[in-house]
């Protein structure tokens, strides 16, 4: 029964990485010794598991339904040990985090580092997306999302928020006047976050004046884009304006690239927020994640972003 066990055990991470060279890096295991274990576990159920093939693995039917019962088997496990080890001084287990993919050009990659070296026993595996993934669909522990949160089901925690500013390159403000009123921008160029509406909702300043306090622009853009630095790199080309995390702009803007538009307006900040499973399969170990990144993360964004 042991080597039952180990054996699904191996067959679960095998199928999670996709292949048995992951599966073996994973593990310290050679592939060769991965592989075996899966023979093993195929020669003891008396069907094949998976499809091999040189390019990749995939589950035949028979394996499918193992593999649900394996994760199920592996996953217990992980809730045994991280109801005590969320306990203890020194958490252990693997984390799998999803954070918008434009925090890997500012700090929060070096926050990545300081918690792995405080929690040396803890597995991280992060994948820098600016598309929301499904957490329980992709086997995700926690997530960092901005905006607006949709699935009620999941448990939230505010972390800050992330200010937003509408900027050009001068190249592109060459030859024309800089807009001064929110109508203006309707004869200019965006770039789009193709996940965003195509709209900019302005706020006037304390003491514009302004007749309407706040105003929705309806935008029209050539290019949309699914990642807000791809989206900096465009308009620093001179591709158009855009509304962009001030977190990753204020460098530019310092350094004269970009300019700040309609000074007298700006942006709503959005909202940064931990989500995960209410039932998450290891709780202890994603609280901690989630309390280690929240200062930094408000600090990261700017105290009065909060």
């Amino acid at each position: 029964m042991i080597d039952d066990l180990r054996a699904l055990a191996v067959f679960a991470r095998t199928v999670e990485l996709g292949s048995f060279r992951g599966a073996a890096k994973a593990l310290a295991l050679s592939p060769s010794v991965v592989s075996h274990h899966v023979a093993l576990l195929e020669s003891r159920v008396g069907v094949p598991l998976l499809y091999r093939s040189t390019r990749r693995l995939a589950l035949t039917p028979e394996g499918e339904r193992l593999f649900a019962s394996a994760r199920e088997m592996v996953e217990a496990a992980e809730r045994g040990l991280d109801g005590v080890n969320g306990r203890s001084e020194s958490p252990s287990g693997l984390l799998r985090v999803s954070v918008p993919a434009f925090l890997a050009n500012t700090a929060f990659p070096r926050d990545l580092a300081a918690f792995s070296a405080e929690h040396p026993r803890v597995r991280l595996t992060v994948g820098f997306s600016d598309g929301r993934r499904e957490l329980i669909q992709d086997g995700l522990d926690v997530a960092l999302r901005i905006g607006g949160l949709e699935d009620s089901s999941l448990r939230a925690r505010r972390l800050g928020g992330m200010r937003r500013v509408l900027v050009g390159a001068p190249s592109a403000m060459a030859g024309r006047p800089a807009p001064t009123a929110p109508s203006d921008l309707e004869a200019w160029e965006f770039v789009q976050l193709s996940s965003r509406p195509a709209d900019v909702t302005l706020a006037a300043r304390a003491g514009q004046g302004a007749a309407e306090s706040t105003v929705t622009v309806r935008i029209r853009s050539r290019i949309a884009v699914d990642s807000a630095a791809a989206m900096r790199e465009l308009v620093l080309a001179g591709a158009g304006i855009a509304s962009l995390p001030e977190v990753i702009a204020r460098e530019a803007i310092a350094r004269g690239d970009l300019v700040p538009l309609l000074p007298g307006w700006t942006l709503s900040t959005l909202g940064v927020y931990a989500v995960w499973p209410a039932n998450t399969q290891r709780p202890g170990l994603t609280l901690r994640f989630v309390d280690f990144v929240g200062e930094r993360i408000a600090r990261l964004f700017g105290e009065d972003g909060l």
